[in-house]
């Protein structure tokens, strides 16, 4: 549980401090990536075996579209600027997160049919989000011990809840709330309490892009946990998240120069 924690509190500190310093933009499009769910499958896989994470990983598939839920709701809630409607954009996104996961539980997956669900997810909710104007953070806060402190305190806190639910539940459960927003919750909140809506709807849009990488992700760890056990079997799951990155990276690097 502490490793857990640590590295997911690093990976919340990590993405904070690219939405300040580099652009909310690539930080909600790392914040897309296989980092919440790669921590908890891999934990998964070593404390109940990697037949339970196998499983858990095609209901992770499935569950996106919780997410999508989630993310769509906080924007949709927190339109009005100001910072006393975090609580209500939080709970309201939460109860969607819960109520679509809800439904997805029903459906009996395979990790084919799983798949179909974000083939038609990450377009759908792209493609609503798609008119949020960029925005950068010009005037950061100064970055004191006791705002650090704050936001591990509020990563550890959703983390803690999340990962001691899903050691209680079986695992198509256990996938559905593997694909849970640990990072990007708290860093929602650290964001959106700091500077406000706008710098935290740029994140927000921008996430859907970065999750083909999870699907990804998922679907080689399906074959990759059993073949080459949790250690390798991560290690070589991400080997098509770093390549889809990669592309990424320069098809962004392309339509900038296009643009100057």
């Amino acid at each position: 549980m502490p490793l857990k924690l640590a590295i997911t509190i690093f990976f919340v500190l990590l993405l904070s401090l690219l939405a300040e310093y580099v652009s909310p933009k690539v930080s909600g499009i790392i914040s897309g990536i296989p980092t919440g769910t790669a921590i908890l499958l891999f934990f998964y896989a070593l404390e109940q075996g990697t037949a339970f994470s196998v499983q858990s990983a095609v209901f992770n598939v499935g569950g996106i579209v919780a997410v999508h839920m989630f993310i769509y709701l906080y924007y949709l809630c927190s339109k009005n600027n100001s910072k006393s409607n975090i609580l209500f954009s939080t709970i309201a996104a939460t109860s969607g997160y819960l109520a679509v996961s809800f439904i997805v539980r029903q459906i009996p997956f395979t990790l084919c049919t799983a798949i179909l669900i974000p083939l038609v997810s990450i377009p759908l909710f792209s493609y609503l989000l798609k008119r949020i104007e960029n925005t950068t953070i010009e005037q950061k806060i100064q970055l004191t011990p006791q705002i650090l402190l704050i936001r591990v305190l509020v990563a550890s806190v959703i983390i803690t809840i999340i990962t001691e639910i899903a050691g209680l539940v079986g695992p198509a459960w256990a996938g559905i709330l593997s694909v849970f927003p640990t990072t990007v919750l708290p860093l929602v909140l650290i964001i959106h309490a700091t500077y406000g809506q706008k710098q935290v709807h740029t994140i927000l849009k921008h996430i859907p892009l970065g999750q083909w990488s999870v699907v990804m992700y998922v679907i080689s760890v399906t074959f990759a946990y059993p073949a080459f056990g949790v250690y390798w079997g991560t290690i070589l799951a991400y080997c098509p998240v770093a390549v889809y990155l990669f592309v990424l990276w320069k098809w962004h690097q392309r339509k900038a120069a296009s643009l100057s």
